[in-house]
């Protein structure tokens, strides 16, 4: 199949909850990046993560098995550096080959939970 997507992705409104409710981990308030690679060969991933008041972090590597979806909670990445919690951020995901992407939030700091999903800035079929 053709991969479908672009090769770097932008996402401009990340955040962390700081707190949650509820059982750890299902109700761990996360941010989530889901990576789909419809292609015949695996894509290779670096995410670079900017913040407000301090240099990129990253980059963070990920492999995305050919023709197979891919999710890692930001709350993981954690070497080269933490991403911390409650701290505005924006991620640039580069691949070697084109998937798609998305970013999504589970807040659960109220027992009122909330999600929301959102698909990033394609740049580079």
């Amino acid at each position: 199949m053709t991969a479908l997507g672009a090769k770097t992705w932008v996402f401009s409104g990340g955040n962390v909850p700081a707190t949650s409710t509820g059982v750890e981990p299902e109700f761990t308030s996360r941010d989530e990046l889901c990576l789909l690679n419809t292609g015949d060969r695996d894509a290779g991933v670096e995410v670079t993560v900017y913040f407000e008041d301090d240099e990129p972090s990253g980059p963070y590597r990920l492999a995305v098995g050919a023709r197979r979806v891919f999710h890692v909670r930001v709350n993981d990445f954690i070497d080269p550096h933490a991403v911390p919690l409650g701290v505005s951020y924006g991620l640039v995901v580069s691949s070697d080959t084109p998937v798609v992407a998305q970013l999504t939030r589970l807040d659960t700091r109220q027992a009122e939970l909330a999600t929301s999903t959102t698909l990033g800035y394609a740049s580079g079929g």
